[in-house]
């Protein structure tokens, strides 16, 4: 991603239009817009290759802005909260830290750290977290397989040997060229088409909460089919409307055997794999990098994990949040906005780029998958969130986004009827749309259609 003077440069080939700007200390628009380019991008090359006239891309920065956020607004019912009610920062001895207690276990491991029951409440979890140095609880409760984050400064982040590594990687690091020899066949039995390029490719999604989702969602609008599976336990129920449109959605119990036997004879019906595992669980489940190219060599394999690929955290669980507090965003929000606690940015922007920029891989692998050779994308939040430490502070003056309620497209869900946003992206003679509602997590069978 090109910044010239502390902003995104506008990718070429893109028409943009608008200027309404998310306010932050960072260019957070512009990240939303050269993200979702990439993607049209790739989107638009897969076209060409199936035989349309090099298409037109426009793009709105409103609409880019807004995607960042929620998409979908239920009518005449409501989403459950977004966050478990102790998640969030909180003031230690020597500073600030954040605690992700969305998922149970997570939650069960901060308590537990902190010496209090499954009962405790904000004020009760402030007043133990008053009592650690940051940087000790934060170890902590990674130890115990949670997720919590101090906040850095950008300076202490480059300092660290963890941004460090994250800074030396690739914003997408792509792995050898695996050549094959059936010259690219594709052995679905649907045809892929100029207006729906993605048509019979099979997508095997095992992607949570919030990057992975965004990925797969824009490669069900253009014709993919999406299996997403997730484990028997696992509820995400403010973000199912959201992020399930366009998918089916199934359960795989991986620590049993007939789990991970099941999971193999989908990868073998499989075209793409997103996955949002750490590298440590995917050696667990037996389903390194290595294994599955010499099992699964058509298979293209795109990664996606919060913080890097190397250095001593690339084996540690993370959400936008956390990352934000690490690498120095929410320090930087504090001061820009003269604050006194962690000011974070506007949306959620490390994982929906990532999503954006993870879709793009993908469609890029399968372009040259349909020339006769595989290549592995890895990507994470970390290193996205080093495009943005490289941006300035979004122009004061500039409107914020905001769209009539009359240019929001009706939808059903599973649990009622909804407004969803109208696309950002327009890119001529593709349909981009889905005829699978949001169903819910385990709403199908594992099984590809």
């Amino acid at each position: 991603m090109d910044v010239n003077n502390g902003k995104f440069k506008p990718p070429p080939g893109v028409t943009i239009s608008g200027g309404e700007t998310l306010p932050s200390a960072f260019d957070v628009t512009g990240l939303a817009v050269s993200a979702m380019a990439r993607a049209a991008a790739a989107v638009a090359r897969l076209a060409v290759h199936h035989g349309a006239t090099p298409p037109t891309i426009s793009l709105e920065r409103n609409l880019a802005s807004l995607w960042f956020g929620m998409s979908f607004t239920p009518v005449g019912w409501d989403l459950p909260p977004a966050w478990d009610a102790i998640a969030g920062d909180y003031r230690s001895a020597d500073g600030w830290i954040r605690l992700h207690t969305n998922a149970p276990h997570h939650r069960a491991a901060a308590l537990n750290v902190l010496g209090l029951g499954a009962g405790a409440n904000r004020e009760t979890v402030a007043s133990a977290v008053e009592l650690w140095a940051g940087e000790e609880l934060e170890a902590a409760v990674v130890a115990a397989n949670g997720c919590a984050a101090l906040m850095r400064s950008q300076e202490e982040w480059w300092a660290h040997p963890q941004g460090r590594a994250v800074a030396a990687e690739p914003l997408v690091a792509w792995g050898a060229r695996r050549l094959m020899d059936d010259g690219g066949t594709h052995r679905n039995s649907r045809p892929a088409s100029a207006q729906r390029p993605l048509e019979g490719v099979r997508v095997l999604d095992l992607t949570r909460v919030i990057a992975g989702p965004v990925a797969t969602r824009f490669l069900a609008m253009y014709g993919a089919e999406v299996l997403r599976i997730d484990p028997p336990d696992w509820e995400e129920p403010a973000l199912e409307a959201e992020m399930t449109v366009g998918k089916r959605c199934a359960r795989l119990d991986l620590k049993t055997s007939e789990g991970l036997a099941a999971l193999h004879e989908l990868l073998a019906g499989a075209d793409i794999f997103i996955h949002g595992y750490r590298p440590d669980a995917l050696d667990w489940l037996g389903l390194s990098e290595a294994w599955l190219a010499e099992h699964h060599p058509q298979l293209v394999n795109v990664a996606l994990d919060a913080y890097g690929w190397s250095g001593p955290w690339a084996n540690r669980r993370g959400f936008d949040s956390l990352v934000q507090m690490s690498c120095g965003i929410a320090h930087a929000g504090m001061v820009h906005f003269g604050s006194d606690r962690p000011h974070p940015l506007p949306v959620q922007a490390l994982d929906h780029a990532t999503g954006y920029l993870c879709a793009a891989a993908a469609i890029e692998a399968w372009c040259e998958r349909l020339h006769g050779s595989v290549r592995n994308a890895r990507l994470s939040l970390a290193r996205t969130a080093v495009e943005l430490l490289r941006t300035g502070p979004s122009d004061p003056g500039a409107p914020a986004p905001s769209l009539s309620p009359a240019l929001l497209v009706p939808e059903s869900t599973l649990w009622g009827p909804g407004l969803r946003l109208p696309p950002a992206v327009q890119i001529s003679g593709l349909d981009a749309a889905t005829d699978v509602p949001a169903l819910g997590i385990g709403s199908a069978p594992p099984v590809w259609a």
